[in-house]
């Protein structure tokens, strides 16, 4: 009788970053690296294939912060199987993604309650760093090592957000007035000063012009004091006198306006520069011809 073989050889290829575990009637022998390999089929034989390459597993968590707003956190773990713990990673964990969302729950429902709505939003990495040093320290055991843990977003219910939104439009509007009330202040003051500057220019105007009339018509009456014999600072104040006063009445006559005055106006208005060019004093005459042209601005004006 001739012999028969219990078994043959089984050739069997491993893909590039991807070990396989190889078993010998069902207990463990050895990890095949990437390659081609002969087995003993069916005394040996392949278990399964573990990938060297990051993958990625997102996880969607629902918790509520510190203010008792409820929110969807999502968090992307990264993580790879490391090629020298293959065994554990094979053997010890059979659902290596439940396991590592199980603990992103943990760490996340542990860490946002502890923190205000607004806060996490700009907390995220220490909420992703919390995560990271969780699962590094937990999966690391079971052969497993996590590159990166991120967290992607940050969902709030509809109507917060949209209260969220109201509230910031409220807070730029409030800016917005602000500023256009501060503008409108420095346009009003800006206008104030110019006013004020410009009624002080023109004071000044009117008085050097006072000035230089009262200047001019005490130059004139000295001049033809000295020049015409027989004649006084009075009798020239009171021909000056009335030859404005007929100028005066001759303007509001050219306009068709009635002004109702007595002839002793006319004699009280000399008698009261008479006075005034009597005395030496310039001070004197400079107010007293101040007050004859104030008296006949008044008289054009009626």
């Amino acid at each position: 009788m001739d012999n028969q073989g219990i078994g043959c050889a089984c050739i069997q290829c491993i893909r590039t970053q991807n070990i396989g575990v190889a078993e010998n009637l069902g207990q463990y022998n050895r990890l095949l690296s990437p390659g081609l390999h002969c087995l003993m089929w069916p005394i040996t034989n392949i278990a399964g294939y573990l990938s060297l390459r990051i993958q990625q597993i997102d996880v969607m968590c629902e918790t509520k912060t510190k203010d008792n707003v409820f929110v969807q956190i999502g968090v992307s773990i990264q993580y790879r199987v490391l090629a020298e713990n293959a065994y554990d990673a094979w053997y010890r964990l059979s659902d290596p993604s439940g396991q590592i969302q199980a603990y992103v729950f943990d760490v996340v429902r542990s860490t946002v309650p502890r923190m205000e709505l607004d806060a996490a939003f700009t907390s995220k990495k220490d909420i992703a760093f919390a995560v990271l040093e969780q699962l590094t320290n937990v999966m690391k055991d079971y052969g497993y090592e996590i590159m990166e843990s991120l967290v992607t977003d940050i969902q709030p219910d509809d109507k917060v957000v949209r209260s969220m939104n109201e509230i910031n439009a409220s807070k730029r509007l409030k800016e917005a007035a602000m500023y256009k009330a501060e503008a409108d202040k420095i346009r009003q003051v800006k206008a104030a000063e110019a006013e004020a500057e410009a009624r002080y220019l023109s004071g000044v105007g009117i008085a050097r012009q006072r000035r230089a009339i009262v200047q001019g018509i005490q130059t004139s009456v000295n001049e033809f004091s000295e020049n015409v014999e027989g004649t006084t600072p009075k009798d020239v104040m009171d021909i000056l006198l009335l030859s404005q006063y007929l100028d005066t009445i001759s303007a509001i006559g050219a306009n068709n306006l009635l002004l109702v005055h007595e002839p002793i106006t006319v004699s009280e208005l000399q008698k009261q520069l008479g006075t005034s060019f009597l005395d030496n004093s310039n001070n004197g005459l400079k107010q007293e011809a101040t007050s004859f042209l104030e008296k006949a601005r008044l008289s054009q004006l009626t």
